[in-house]
């Protein structure tokens, strides 16, 4: 399974950071996750308005990592 990982940071206090995962569809593959990653982070900042994404990754995850 592919995921996209995003750091953020609390705005409050920039040193607590924390990765969250937003899993993608099973027939996904890691060119098409970069290509498609805007609007999860985008949705993802909707629902987090107390973090800010410092940086994001695509990658594997196992269903247990989620």
């Amino acid at each position: 399974m592919i995921t996209v990982v995003i750091s953020a940071c609390l705005i409050a206090d920039p040193s607590v950071c924390k990765d969250h995962r937003v899993p993608l569809l099973r027939n996904i593959d890691p060119n098409q996750c970069v290509q498609s990653a805007l609007p999860h982070f985008a949705r993802w900042a909707a629902t987090n308005p107390d973090w800010t994404i410092k940086r994001w990754r695509c990658t594997t995850a196992s269903v247990e990592e989620l």
